[in-house]
């Protein structure tokens, strides 16, 4: 397993949702109705930036979009060097920043 994996299998670290070209409510809104989100991991050596599809049914997306406030949580599964893991991230839309983990498949 890599160390990358456990690293972030373990404990909470501070992530981002990454939307280019430019970070705004609207492409994040657009983003998640095609269920797929670039999640950043901040505290890696240069950040790991991780494309998650979306599980709609783990994930909960209730919030304010036309305020801009409230909690969305992200799951999502990938392989990331050859390990299936789950995306589970929480993250605030004022800030577009939160705290997530892996859980290893």
């Amino acid at each position: 397993m890599s160390t990358l994996v456990q690293k972030l299998s373990q404990g909470q670290h501070p992530v981002e949702i990454t939307v280019r070209p430019e970070r705004n409510l609207q492409a994040i809104k657009e983003c998640l109705q095609r269920n797929y989100v670039h999640v950043k991991f901040m505290d890696t050596q240069g950040g790991t930036e991780l494309g998650v599809r979306l599980d709609q049914q783990a994930s909960d997306l209730n919030a304010d979009f036309d305020k801009g406030v409230g909690m969305i949580k992200l799951v999502g599964n990938l392989t990331l060097d050859y390990q299936k893991v789950q995306v589970v991230a929480s993250i605030d839309l004022a800030s577009f920043k939160g705290e997530g983990h892996l859980v290893i498949l």
